[in-house]
């Protein structure tokens, strides 16, 4: 683990010293961008919209019977944008995408792509991690953002339908209680895990060796660290922007 992290570091540097470079194609970024958000954009927000309904289900009742029924719209809102949304989105587009460029990379390795590459004298890393690494950091935010407002708006329609929670104070919850720190936050953390996914899943495909077998060990083994990154990731983000505040 400390090994591979080392190693994403240093792919990391080499990603930035080929920005500076001005070396990278809009094009590839636009091209790798909707590779990994856009065609993820379904399953994150059934995901997302599925989240808000249980966790509606689970407290409405409760919070009626106390009498703190207002409080279920703000509750929803704060618990999908402070953390679903952000950390669930992120584990599907690493389980979709995250693995699809895991072994698009390995592929390249293994067929000596990767050493065709460098015989133009063009860094492969710079080449194939960078308009990754740039088109997830900038859109898994954005997918993040919607799929907040499907959580939300979820928990209201299932709210409504449960208890008969009334949509305006349900809203007017929401507004109470949400503030546009939360959604700066829940923003940064979508593009760190989006950069990390990235980051994480084409380090693991370009360290591959062998053959087919090694390209499918490769993308599950990205899989499993990605996902174990992304937790650490999250972890010390909440301890730094909540509990250390």
């Amino acid at each position: 683990m400390i090994d591979f992290l080392g190693l994403c570091v240093q792919n990391l540097i080499k990603c930035i010293k080929y920005i500076f470079a001005r070396q990278v194609r809009f094009s590839a970024i636009i091209s790798q961008a909707a590779a990994v958000s856009y065609d993820s954009l379904s399953i994150s927000l059934i995901i997302a919209f599925i989240a808000a309904a249980v966790i509606a289900i689970q407290v409405s009742k409760q919070f009626l019977m106390s009498g703190a029924d207002t409080y279920i719209g703000g509750t929803i809102a704060i618990v999908m944008i402070r953390e679903i949304a952000p950390g669930f989105v992120a584990l599907a587009i690493g389980a979709r995408a995250g693995t699809a460029i895991s072994a698009e990379i390995a592929n390249m390795q293994v067929t000596s792509q990767v050493d065709a590459i460098k015989t133009l004298k063009v860094d492969p890393v710079g080449y194939y991690f960078t308009p990754r690494i740039i088109g997830a950091t900038i859109t898994v935010p954005m997918v993040v953002l919607i799929a907040e407002v499907v959580g939300v708006l979820g928990g209201m329609l299932v709210s409504n339908a449960t208890i008969d929670l009334h949509p305006a104070r349900y809203m007017n919850s929401v507004w109470l209680w949400l503030s546009t720190r939360d959604i700066y936050i829940s923003l940064l953390k979508a593009a760190i895990f989006g950069g990390l996914i990235a980051l994480v899943c084409a380090t693991q495909g370009y360290e591959t060796k062998g053959g087919a077998k090694e390209v499918g060990n490769s993308t599950t083994q990205a899989a499993i660290l990605s996902t174990i990154y992304l937790l650490v990731a999250d972890f010390v983000i909440n301890l730094i922007f909540y509990i250390a505040k």
